[in-house]
């Protein structure tokens, strides 16, 4: 479907409504298309998900792969956090 910016902007809501229907709308200004409104299709597997989060720049991969292989937290001396969050709440 065609439509021109100012049916556009005057009916919004029936554009939206094509969309919705699985059509595109392309918006013209003097007779010639400037853009296309068109749904959202849902990628059609997770690596091609994940493909689309890094194309558009919202997902980065690390420059390094790190394994945490052999990694093991350290223990520290003294009270635990969760005695130490009680005792804090009980003195209020």
């Amino acid at each position: 479907m065609k439509m021109g910016l100012r049916e556009a902007n005057q009916k919004f809501s029936k554009a939206i409504r094509e969309v919705k229907a699985g059509r595109q709308v392309v918006l013209t200004e003097r007779g010639k298309p400037i853009a296309v409104i068109q749904p959202i299709r849902p990628p059609a597997s997770k690596e091609a998900a994940l493909q689309q989060l890094r194309d558009s720049g919202v997902l980065r991969g690390a420059r390094i792969a790190r394994p945490m292989v052999g990694w093991k937290p350290v223990k520290l001396a003294g009270a635990s956090i969760v005695e130490t969050l009680r005792k804090e709440r009980d003195e209020r």
